[in-house]
């Protein structure tokens, strides 16, 4: 992401990678604006602040027509149906997940006849998470994934398994309040780093900030978040990114309100003219309808883009 974001929106609060310390939240239902999982995604606890604005600036924002469906079998097997319509194309995909006992099993087919498969096991060493993933039918992607986590620290390590590995190390330190990390990959067969990246983060009941440099010292993004308001529901955020290579920065302001429990209104403007706008809405317990469009301020001969997604949940 190239440029300079100012936003303001709503938050549910700051989640970190350190065992047993979340930030109490409130609100609307934090899984509209988190990954719920953070696999691949060393740098979150410093990268949460910018990763929150940027979710609410781009997340369900869309010009396609989506709809998903999720069921749960009697044996413990959640099913996931994906169609999405982008211009005359069509795409989809159907999910499952098993979990037993410490093990998770996650396998994916898309209308491109991949298959994804995903096993994450849970403590197999106390205070660790093993992933192994390959997307079938290239046997070279697969990769395994070894995470440990302590109360102050997290270390993960990735290596692809192939002829010619990858191997990808981060590790990130700190307390509820500071915290700072990197990671770097480094290719086996070139000798060379492939990326590397720093930050730190402050946090406190009321405000986060962070300061990330990445894409090998090409970019830097500083993010600050503060809550309006006691009960959190509204939030002002302040990303700011650099690129130096291009010597370019951009501007984005934002807003998000949750105007009940079940319905949440959100816009955003750039420097470059684009508005956009977003209705989310809890139709039945568990499902959302969410409309979105955009149109481009500099350029109101362009037609505007308009996008609708479904969620149904049982």
């Amino acid at each position: 992401m190239d440029g300079l974001h100012f936003t303001l929106l709503y938050s549910k609060g700051i989640l970190f990678p350190f065992k047993n310390q979340r930030l109490k939240t409130t609100g609307i239902k934090e899984e509209r604006f988190c990954t719920a999982h953070h696999r691949s995604d060393p740098l979150q606890v410093f990268n949460h602040p910018h990763r929150l604005g940027a979710n609410l600036l781009t997340k369900d924002y869309n010009s396609d027509q989506k709809v998903t469906v999720s069921t749960y079998s009697g044996a413990g097997v959640a099913l996931t149906s994906t169609a999405v319509k982008k211009g005359g194309h069509s795409v989809g995909d159907v999910a499952a997940q098993y979990k037993y006992r410490n093990t998770l099993v996650d396998l994916k087919v898309d209308t491109d006849s991949i298959i994804s498969t995903t096993l994450t096991f849970t403590d197999i060493i106390p205070s660790t998470k093993t992933i192994a993933s390959v997307k079938l039918p290239d046997y070279n992607s697969g990769k395994l994934e070894v995470q440990y986590f302590h109360d102050h620290a997290t270390l993960t390590t990735a290596i692809a398994m192939n002829q010619s590995p990858i191997i990808d190390v981060s590790t990130t330190v700190g307390t509820p309040s500071i915290a700072i990390g990197g990671e770097a990959g480094y290719d086996t067969t070139s000798g060379r780093f492939t990326k590397y990246t720093a930050g730190i983060s402050f946090s406190k009941p009321d405000s986060s900030a962070s300061i990330i440099l990445g894409d090998k010292g090409d970019t830097i993004k500083a993010s600050y978040l503060h809550h309006l308001d006691l009960l959190k529901m509204s939030s002002a955020v302040a990303e700011i990114t650099r690129r130096f290579s291009t010597n370019e920065n951009t501007f984005t302001v934002g807003g998000s309100f949750a105007v009940d429990h079940l319905t949440q209104v959100k816009a955003r403007l750039n420097n470059h003219g684009k508005l956009g706008a977003l209705l989310q809405h809890e139709i039945i317990p568990k499902s959302v309808l969410i409309v979105s469009g955009e149109v481009d301020t500099k350029a109101l001969d362009k037609k505007p883009r308009f996008g609708l997604a479904i969620a149904l949940k049982p």
